[in-house]
């Protein structure tokens, strides 16, 4: 498995390491649609309440980011200067930093799950009791996800995507397995969903544990999760100064979902649960985009460390021409497709015109930002690649804070609902605009700037 990044045609050194990656997390999305498919099988409240839930559980990603970003940083500048102690360093306090975190945040989530979801003031009981069921349930499985990331991060950073993406699908396919049959042969419904994610992560962890000690194109020749002399205080240091920024970044974005959910969730649940579904369906643009944007990282953090400017911008604009291109595809699915997706996710409400038009309308409000949704993942992600992760979280985090006033104020005109979801497809692309300027601008008018990286 080729490692080095710093070497060999451009394009194609980004699609071979971006394209696991992407495929992950399509099938990710994958199934969080035939979860979404099966319990809108079961009823809307069902769905409403794993959506409600599935924003809480959104919030680890945030914490999550540390010992990922941690490593993809970390290792691949390690690597690009040829300090392969230094790499095996990151790899280890990432992954330490990351199961104590999911075990932190998995027992807050656990213990506070009855008063989050009483945050939305649902009025019907059953989707409140089914959210904090589900948010209870996926708890337990919080610090197997954490620590799967950072070991994701970890092969990205040394140029292996293949591996995790194997192991990672694996997971999803037995989790898209195991979830129907739970929810009716066996009548467990939203509680089995739940079941069915938690032990679909476990056998993820188990296998990337063994993937990185025995694998055969593992990033380390030898890697010993449990030595006594793996923390490093001055490398901890480093990864939480490199990711705290993004980890800020994600955990204010899903607060202020959670607060834009709750201006959504007094339409009824009914608007929550098409928020839901567009927001699964918009994913093609944010997981492909993120796919991408991790290859980015890791392939600007090698390069960077080797001092290869040149070779970083060039990899940029292949990044932005092919994820462009792919955002103006799925506008172009979300604006014509919408009434097919409807059919599939409202089969109850097949025949209810309103609600089918509301929907519709809803799909091409966010396929108007898609564009401008990759080209944040492109800029973003060339920034933490050379270790400059303020940046984008400034515009991120100043871009977010202006949605829920915004979806507060259109909830009121004579928009309502459709109010909320212009804020958030107007909010979504700024962040785009903002970020990819930035980033230009500090390559061709900041004169601190090494004359070679502004080449």
């Amino acid at each position: 498995m080729k490692s080095d990044l710093t070497q060999g045609k451009i394009f194609a050194t980004l699609l071979r390491l971006a394209l696991p990656i992407a495929a992950s997390q399509v099938m990710q999305m994958a199934y969080n649609l035939t979860d979404m498919f099966w319990l809108g099988r079961v009823s809307s409240e069902a769905l409403a309440a794993t959506g409600a839930a599935g924003l809480f559980t959104w919030l680890a990603v945030g914490l999550m980011m540390i010992g990922r970003i941690g490593a993809e940083v970390g290792v691949s500048q390690a690597r690009g200067r040829g300090d392969i102690v230094a790499a095996y360093d990151y790899s280890r306090n990432a992954l330490y930093l990351s199961a104590v975190l999911g075990v932190a945040f998995g027992v807050f989530l656990f213990v506070f799950r009855v008063p989050l979801v009483g945050f939305f003031q649902f009025e019907e009981y059953k989707v409140a009791a089914d959210a904090a069921l589900y948010m209870g349930i996926m708890a337990i499985g919080l610090p197997a996800a954490y620590i799967t990331s950072a070991i994701t991060g970890i092969f990205v950073a040394s140029g292996n995507a293949r591996t995790p993406f194997l192991v990672t699908s694996g997971g999803l396919i037995l989790n898209m397995i195991l979830t129907p049959i739970v929810i009716f042969p066996l009548g467990m419904g939203v509680f089995g969903a739940a079941i069915s994610s938690v032990a679909s992560q476990m056998v993820v962890l188990f296998v990337s544990l063994y993937a990185i000690k025995r694998f055969k194109h593992r990033p380390f020749a030898q890697f010993d999760v449990f030595a006594k002399s793996g923390i490093v205080t001055q490398t901890m240091k480093k990864i939480i100064r490199l990711a705290l920024p993004v980890s800020l970044e994600n955990t204010l974005w899903p607060l202020l979902t959670i607060v834009t959910t709750r201006i959504e969730a007094s339409f009824g649940a009914i608007a929550v649960s098409i928020s839901r579904v567009g927001v699964q369906v918009e994913s093609l643009t944010w997981l492909v985009g993120a796919g991408f944007g991790a290859a980015l990282t890791a392939f600007v953090g090698q390069n960077f460390g080797a001092g290869e400017f040149v070779r970083i911008n060039k990899g940029v604009r292949y990044a932005a021409l092919s994820l462009i291109a792919w955002g103006a595809f799925v506008s172009f699915f979300m604006w014509f497709g919408a009434g097919a997706v409807y059919n599939m996710f409202f089969p109850h409400y097949r025949d209810y015109t309103e609600i089918r038009s509301l929907f519709i309308t809803h799909m091409r409000i966010l396929a108007v930002c898609q564009v401008f949704a990759n080209m944040e993942y492109v800029a973003a992600n060339a920034f933490r690649g050379k270790g400059r992760t303020v940046p984008p979280s400034i515009a991120s985090i100043s871009s977010n804070v202006i949605r829920v006033p915004l979806a507060f104020f259109l909830s009121l005109t004579p928009l309502g609902v459709l109010g909320v979801w212009a804020a958030i497809s107007f909010t979504a692309g700024l962040r785009g605009v903002v970020v990819s300027l930035w980033y230009y601008f500090s390559l061709t008018d900041n004169p601190l700037t090494p004359k070679h990286e502004r080449e």
